[in-house]
């Protein structure tokens, strides 16, 4: 039996603003708009956060 299987069309990233943590060992990072504090802190290690941009594929 064959089962086909559609092919997707590729999504392209478009630059987001972020939170990254400044912790140097840390690599945790979350999206600015899904994140509900004004100034959040790391939910890893509880250093502060800073904005960036990342290239991330849109959300929906």
């Amino acid at each position: 039996m064959y089962y086909s299987r559609k092919q997707e069309e590729p999504v392209e990233d478009v630059e987001t603003s972020i939170w990254a943590c400044t912790k140097d060992d840390c690599i945790c990072w979350m999206r600015e708009n899904l994140s509900f504090d004004e100034i959040p802190v790391c939910p890893i290690c509880s250093s502060s956060m800073v904005k960036d941009s990342k290239m991330l594929p849109p959300i929906a």
